[in-house]
């Protein structure tokens, strides 16, 4: 066992040469530089999960490195994470250490955490959650002031809640949003504001309707509402869907419909290929989409989803892996050219990059 550390290490030098990378990978297809927006240095992730290291009756949060699942790295100090996540994790750490009860067979702990600082943490278990347990997460849950979740195999328990919420301040305006525990949300709070507000930018002339495919729940959509007329947003996800449908209500947001339709569906739908029972109540020929946004996951677009995105004469492009991104560039760019071009630091101090396109029409 072993002591790990983060280094935060050089930032600014790290963050040119990751800029000067993307550049280069980008070079066939623009001469623009990136638009580079850095991540705060230290406290940037709002959420993190550690494995529970148990030696000699006591609990240490843990990580492994890839292919290393014997040698556990003890972590005794957090920078990365937000300021309330490492408020939060001695303070749970001792109350585990404790109670024979919620250290027993405990295996994980999940911290999500929000810019306006709420907090959930979760607990997940290789054991069967009693009543006993139930009475210990809810004394726990008294003492660190943030709800407590319980997992385990085939168990869910939620004590007081399953969702955090937050509120993004993007540019004169605050946008509200519940952000479910297990499902997707941006990690790191203050890239996923410069996201915002640059795709807001971006599409601020854009007139026309919008047309947002993965949206989640709705981190982009609800925002972007306000520069279209109409918007029509897809998500696979049911438990996304359910949280987006919440987030417009909360945010007084009326010209905007969320379906739950993978993009492979949506593009089968608006190619008339086949009906849908979910599409039932909208009406696809009333939408003059001037603009397409999309936030694929990694695999990127498919090659249908590609050519169909390819008829419109906008396409926003937010992408957690510039490699399939530029796959997809082979394709789009022989219809559109790339007009803006940003760099999004959401994870700092590693290989991963994020980026954000607007291509136009040639």
């Amino acid at each position: 066992m072993a002591i790990h550390r983060v280094n935060t290490g050089d930032y600014e030098n790290q963050l040119r040469q990751k800029a000067e990378r993307l550049r280069e990978a980008y070079s066939g297809y623009t001469d623009l530089e990136p638009e580079v927006f850095p991540s705060p240095p230290i406290h940037y992730r709002l959420r993190a999960e550690f494995k529970i290291w148990q030696e000699g009756g006591r609990a240490h949060y843990a990580m492994y490195r890839q292919g290393e699942y014997k040698k556990p790295f003890v972590i005794e100090e957090f920078t990365v994470g937000s300021e309330l996540i490492n408020n939060l994790m001695p303070r749970l750490l001792t109350a585990v250490n404790d109670s024979e009860v919620l250290r027993k067979r405990l295996f994980s702990a999940e911290f999500l955490t929000t810019l306006s600082g709420d907090a959930l943490i979760t607990l997940i278990y290789h054991k069967k959650l009693d009543d006993a347990w139930v009475a210990e997460a809810r004394a726990l849950q008294e003492k660190l002031g943030y709800p407590v979740l319980g997992r385990s195999r085939r168990q869910k328990l939620v004590l007081e809640r399953d969702y955090v919420t937050e509120a993004l301040k993007i540019g004169n305006k605050t946008y509200h949003y519940k952000q479910v525990e297990g499902s997707f949300t941006q990690p790191n709070g203050e890239i996923c504001r410069a996201m915002i507000q640059w795709a807001k930018d971006a599409c601020g002339d854009s007139g026309g309707d919008l047309l947002e495919l993965y949206c989640g729940n709705g981190n982009f959509t609800i925002p972007l509402a306000e520069h279209f007329n109409k918007v029509l947003a897809t998500e696979i996800s049911k438990v996304s869907v359910n949280a987006a449908q919440e987030n417009i209500r909360m945010n007084g947001v009326s010209n905007l419909n969320i379906v739950r339709l993978s993009s492979e569906e949506f593009t089968q739908a608006i190619d008339r290929v086949r009906p849908f029972r979910r599409l039932r109540d909208i009406d696809l020929d009333s939408y003059d989409f001037s603009t397409v946004l999309v936030d694929p996951p990694r695999a990127g677009l498919d090659a249908e989803t590609c050519a169909m995105v390819a008829r419109f004469p906008r396409i926003l492009y937010i992408s957690c892996n510039p490699h399939t991104q530029l796959d997809n560039l082979k394709a789009l760019s022989k219809t559109h050219r790339i007009e803006r071009f940003a760099l999004f630091d959401q994870f700092p101090y590693t290989e991963h990059t994020e980026t954000g396109l607007l291509l136009v029409r040639k």
